[in-house]
């Protein structure tokens, strides 16, 4: 029985390049009649032909056999098309460098504000992690993964500039909550802090916004994405601006408790004087 994804999958990414059958059956030095029927689903191309189709469209094999590529946005088709053999759907298994204690503890590195930079490059080198700082925190679960890092600029208050910041590793992106804040590592940004909304559904795409207006949300692509870390805690030397329409609110209820109190205070006064 033919594979049901195969045939629409080749001509899709035929019409796409927009090919002719007869144009593509050339390349591929195989019948016209041959290739219509890969699409039409009625025969099965053997391996040696699968392999030059893969080189032709720049697709791996297991893309043209098991993604359903009609169903892709026009962004991830792009990325796709463009040779880029990436983690369309964010579940892929990911592989994390990391360091043990010698009772096979997990540690907590901590990426300082000056190996960020190189953090892009050498989060997958275990001789680079090893170099890095590492500590515990007692209060972390100890079967998850945790890492710290320092996070600069004013885009995320109220984490300040310098803060440490430490996230939970995140394996599937599909499971990233709207609204909630990430720390994402990206190839051309680095270490970016922002509150994430995910879109890999809808544009293979990553949105992420600050909590300081002035910066503008902006989309990062799935092939553009390194590791996700979800935020748990942060410590700052800076003690946080204060809520000023919370502490106005306070304020309010405590003068409105204060009257309350003179006026019954009042009316027990002016109930034993009736007396």
């Amino acid at each position: 029985m033919a594979n049901p994804l195969f045939g629409p999958n080749i001509k899709l990414l035929r019409q796409r390049r927009g090919r002719s059958q007869e144009e593509v059956a050339l390349a591929l030095e195989v019948k016209r009649s041959s290739y219509s029927g890969y699409e039409n689903g009625t025969a099965e191309p053997p391996f040696d032909l699968l392999v030059r189709m893969s080189e032709y469209y720049k697709v791996s094999i297991d893309k043209l056999l098991k993604d359903d590529l009609p169903s892709l946005s026009e962004s991830q088709l792009g990325i796709l098309e463009r040779g880029g053999d990436i983690d369309l759907s964010g579940r892929r298994l990911r592989i994390l460098a990391t360091t043990v204690t010698s009772d096979n503890r997990e540690n907590v590195e901590l990426v300082p504000e000056k190996a960020t930079a190189g953090y892009a490059l050498g989060y997958a080198d275990p001789e680079y992690i090893s170099i890095l700082p590492t500590f515990h925190m007692p209060f972390l679960a100890r079967d998850r993964k945790y890492r710290t890092f320092q996070i600069s600029g004013d885009s995320m208050p109220p984490v300040a500039n310098g803060s440490w910041v430490t996230g939970e590793y995140v394996q599937n992106w599909q499971t990233l909550r709207d609204g909630q804040p990430y720390i994402v590592v990206t190839k051309e940004d680095g270490i970016v802090f922002k509150v994430v909304y995910n879109k890999l559904k809808d544009n293979g795409n990553l949105l992420l916004c600050s909590t300081n207006p002035i910066y503008s949300p902006y989309e990062v692509p799935v092939s553009n994405v390194l590791e996700v870390w979800k935020f748990v805690h942060f410590i700052s030397s800076e003690l946080p601006e204060p809520n000023l329409s919370r502490d106005e609110l306070a304020r309010s209820v405590i003068d409105l408790r204060k009257e309350v109190s003179q006026l019954r205070h009042h009316m027990e006064q002016q109930g034993r004087l009736a007396f």
